[in-house]
């Protein structure tokens, strides 16, 4: 049976006085499943996020959870939808178990029980009773975690949720929104300028430029095989491997070339008895700062929401 979406954005388009911000955009995000959000400064990235998140209202289209249009089911649809943005606001003074019961106030269906089974998704059973003025940025960031899924989003919109996080607080806030996701089926989408974090987390992204979406793909998608091959002189090497008819693009000291797995040892033997010195032979992975300035012609990726 093949898996529905929990949202659909429906020829999504904003436009601002005379100007398209955001054009016939159409993306499903499902259960489960992180996607990666990213575009070049003023590609359109947080006009959309602002649409999802019921922040601002679409020119034409529709974003639809749950088989619901957000316009005209509003109350009903936000109440599934999450929303974190950079640097969660949080009283200071307050503990991080204060700061849970404060938000769970204003909806009457969240129980003790459920802010403590948040607390424990989270990992913040050891701190969640001292004062947040005392917690780090990754434990804040944690903690705007928890309360956005005390009222059981499906939908949880993130706006660059590990800005100014240390490695091991990235890493953290990493396993504990997989968990999250696999566990209780929840579809995730991520706006980052972190391109290495956005390939460690998602399961596919989606790229956005001048307000169009221009790419979707799955992060495990099989890409063309590439090999780093460096071998001496290298004006041989690079006659050599020509001959053999392949593509290749000169990378360091060595060359990127298009060439299929079973193909490797007749190379290595070609240039072992053209007499070469072979110093590496090794599958190549385009990273995805690469592929993305490829799609997007070299674009800058925005830094921050706020640009």
């Amino acid at each position: 049976m093949e898996q529905q979406p929990i949202v659909e954005l429906k020829n999504l388009s904003k436009t601002i006085g005379k100007k398209k911000i955001i054009d016939n955009l159409n993306l499903q995000l499902f259960p489960g499943q992180i996607t990666g959000f990213l575009g070049p400064n003023g590609a359109g990235k947080t006009t959309t996020i602002r649409m999802m998140a019921g922040l601002m209202k679409p020119t034409g289209g529709e974003v639809v959870v749950e088989g619901q249009s957000l316009s005209d089911h509003f109350e009903e649809t936000m109440s599934k939808v999450g929303v974190i943005v950079e640097n969660p606001e949080m009283y200071k003074y307050m503990s991080g178990w204060k700061n849970l019961v404060h938000f769970a106030r204003m909806n009457k269906s969240i129980s003790k029980e459920r802010i403590t089974e948040v607390v424990e998704q989270v990992g913040m059973q050891n701190r969640i009773h001292e004062k947040v003025s005392t917690y780090s940025l990754g434990m804040r960031q944690r903690l705007g975690l928890a309360q956005a899924l005390l009222h059981r989003p499906k939908f949880l919109i993130l706006d660059e949720p590990t800005n100014g996080l240390d490695p091991a607080g990235i890493r953290e806030f990493r396993t504990y929104l997989r968990k999250i996701a696999v566990e209780d089926g929840v579809s995730v989408f991520v706006s980052s300028h972190l391109l290495s974090e956005i390939e460690l987390m998602c399961d596919r992204i989606a790229i956005i430029q001048n307000g169009q979406l221009i790419n979707i793909r799955e992060m495990n998608q099989v890409e063309e095989a590439h090999y780093y091959i460096e071998a001496q002189p290298a004006e041989k090497a690079s006659e050599l491997l020509i001959a053999q008819g392949l593509f290749i693009e000169a990378s360091g000291t060595g060359f990127i070339a298009k060439v299929e797995q079973n193909q490797i040892p007749a190379i290595i033997e070609a240039m072992v008895s053209a007499n070469l010195q072979v110093f590496a032979v090794q599958p190549f992975r385009k990273t995805l700062e690469d592929q993305f300035l490829e799609m997007t012609g070299g674009g800058q990726i925005a830094e921050s929401h706020k640009k």
